[in-house]
């Protein structure tokens, strides 16, 4: 079976058992034949439930949509609360869907006005927030508020940046001291069911805006109650309602107040050629949620993912951990899955929609800015040495076993605005011109400046620091002078950059939508930290661009734009760029879905199904 193809993000998925496949004893634990791989039914499926059991590598920072910063809060926030847009469960490439919206918007002709109708009859869950502890029905008025929040200081906002600049007078709202009380001329509830938004300037990407996290909708009843614990606390709309939260886990029950909406799979993007084997079929004109209890385990060490998974009754799908690839798949090139697993899990890869790299922090006046124009010609001169010295080859083979995609810049392989003709002069290692470029700018071990490099705490974290420190000292980067800094959470690395402590910025971007502004806008002047500019580039021509581009539709002159942006960010050295992973996912039999980490995640979960039929024995229930 081919690969996708990397430029539509299309899934290829290997689901089938062939008939002709021996499967072959192994002889450790966590083989999908050993004993532990029989399920004990837990206390929900004794009693009849279906219970679908997810894992993630990593924690919410947060599950209050103010402040959804990553995927990990994303797929709790988008199974617990409601948004006026979402995507198709299955369209490839993504496409955008009415959620909580009636249809569509009616946009005016000029761009600049949406009327959004939203359906009747949806209701909060249940909550002490509400008056006798029921809860009301959702209007107009709690979008425009859940909206404001982004804009109030007070509730420590991370996702302002989506909307700033865009929504007439919600800036100044802001600037006045966010009263709750003050209309917006912008964003307006015109009845108990009709939102009005009028923009300053065309914003062709407000619709996928309205699909995220952030534009989650919550009670404001909620709000005002629980304050800060809003963020360990949930009270939507959504298809699950939490019913506990810690560090570990996330536990959701279905939320009987979700409304009837039967599931159209071919209006959802059902590829019968790609999909049929995943059983989703047997949803199609069914109402979701389909399972009694969600739970997502967050765990952060790749080994105890992996148990928890092949053990067979503690989790039900996994994103393969690097170490394992060269168990589940016979071959890489081209992809061949190893038959003991394909026979025993669903199995499914495909490029994801988003990348990884490096910035260099640009407040920092040791690395970036300097108001003495010598040290700051410098500094760039360090920044372009340390990317010549990067071995994005090693690091392709060492972390992401060759099967990472390695480009020039900002723009990933999956977004239509993809140059595969730019010049990979930024990806290739030099380790002589890297060499030359310190001595020619005076630098030496002794100058070299300290710098901290920040991660999440974990022992593949440290080995990528490991390898970078490595790389660097090829060029006669002192040891000592690269130091690590590692946090407890996922969470505080976040808050770590949002506070820009860090001169190096090591991440991983998903894409909130399809389209490459996305990533653009991490180097925007205006989102500076604590916004998505970690890298705190200032490059007025830069800005310039991004803004002409922000109001243009889908065009060849735009993505000339896009382009053109990107070279720039390329050529100021503000970073070590790119590389998309291929994720790899497994997930048990008796799972009726097709999983998927991408755009802002988790919003396949209310489609997952579990087929009693295919419980291993003993955990059937009733």
């Amino acid at each position: 079976m081919n690969v996708t193809d990397s430029r539509s993000a299309t899934h290829v998925w290997l689901v089938s058992l062939v008939a002709s496949l021996v499967l072959t004893a192994c002889g450790n634990d966590t083989s999908p034949t050993s004993a532990d791989s029989v399920a004990k039914p837990s206390r929900a499926e004794r009693e009849g439930l279906k219970v679908y059991r997810h894992s993630m590598d990593g924690a919410p920072s947060s599950i209050d949509p103010v402040q959804a910063r990553n995927v990990y809060s994303n797929t709790v926030i988008l199974n617990a609360y409601d948004t006026l847009y979402a995507f198709k469960y299955l369209a490839r490439p993504y496409e955008v869907k009415a959620n909580l919206a009636v249809d569509m918007p009616d946009i005016s002709d000029d761009g600049l006005v949406y009327r959004i109708k939203i359906k009747q009859g949806v209701y909060f869950v249940d909550d002490p927030a509400f008056e006798g502890g029921t809860g009301r029905e959702l209007t107009a008025e709690d979008f425009v508020y859940s909206l404001k929040r982004q804009f109030d200081p007070s509730q420590r906002p991370a996702g302002a940046w989506l909307w700033q600049g865009h929504i007439v007078g919600l800036d100044e709202w802001k600037s006045d001291g966010s009263d709750y009380s003050q209309e917006i001329e912008g964003l307006k509830a015109l009845d108990r069911y009709t939102i009005q938004i009028t923009l300053i300037k065309p914003y062709p990407q407000l619709v996928f805006t309205l699909a995220q996290g952030y534009a989650a909708i919550v009670p404001r009843e909620a709000v005002e109650k629980y304050g800060r614990e809003m963020g360990s606390h949930a009270v939507g709309s959504g298809p699950f309602k939490v019913v506990s939260y810690d560090s570990a886990s996330i536990v959701f029950e279905k939320n009987k107040k979700f409304r009837q909406e039967p599931v159209d799979i071919y209006f959802e993007g059902y590829n019968e050629a790609t999909q049929k084997e995943t059983g989703v079929e047997a949803i199609n004109g069914r109402s979701p949620p389909f399972v009694d209890r969600l739970e997502i385990h967050f765990i952060n060490q790749n080994p105890a993912r992996w148990s928890a998974f092949t053990k067979g009754n503690e989790t039900q799908f996994l994103l393969v951990p690097n170490e394992q690839v060269d168990t589940v798949f016979s071959s890489k090139n081209p992809i061949t899955p190893n038959p003991e697993y394909a026979s025993k899990y669903h199995m499914g890869w495909y490029q994801e929609a988003g990348l990884v790299f490096m910035t260099f922090n640009m407040s920092f006046p040791t690395i970036g800015y300097n108001d003495d124009p010598e040290q700051e010609r410098k500094n760039k001169a360090l920044r372009c040495a340390m990317i010549k010295a990067f071995d994005w080859e090693r690091r392709n083979e060492s972390f992401y076993f060759n099967l990472g995609r390695v480009f020039p810049g900002i723009i990933p392989p999956v977004t239509p605005e993809f140059d595969p003709d730019l010049s990979t002069d930024s990806i290739t290692r030099d380790l002589d011109g890297a060499r030359k470029l310190l001595a020619d700018n005076g630098w030496t071990p002794e100058n070299l400046p300290t710098l901290s490099y920040g991660s999440q705490a974990g022992v593949s974290q440290r080995l990528f620091f490991e390898q970078f420190r490595g790389f660097m000292v090829k060029i006669g980067y002192p040891t000592k002078k690269l130091k690590l800094k590692q946090y407890a959470t996922f969470g505080d690395y976040s808050k770590a950059m949002a506070n820009s402590e860090l001169e190096l910025v090591f991440k991983g971007w998903g894409l909130d939508f399809p389209d490459a502004q996305n990533t653009l806008q991490l180097f925007y002047g205006p989102n500076a930290s604590p916004g998505s500019n970690d890298a705190n580039y200032k490059n007025p021509e830069y800005d310039r661009l991004f803004q002409e581009a922000s109001v243009m539709q889908p065009s060849p002159e735009r993505t000339a734009l896009y382009r053109r942006m990107n070279e720039m960010a390329i050529a100021d050295c503000i970073g070590i760029m790119s590389l998309s992973r291929t994720r790899i996912m497994m997930w048990h039999k008796d799972v009726i879905a097709v999983p998927d980490r991408e755009i802002v995640g988790g919003f396949f979960m209310k489609y997952v199904d579990i087929d009693k039929s295919l419980l291993p024995a003993g955990s059937k229930g009733k």
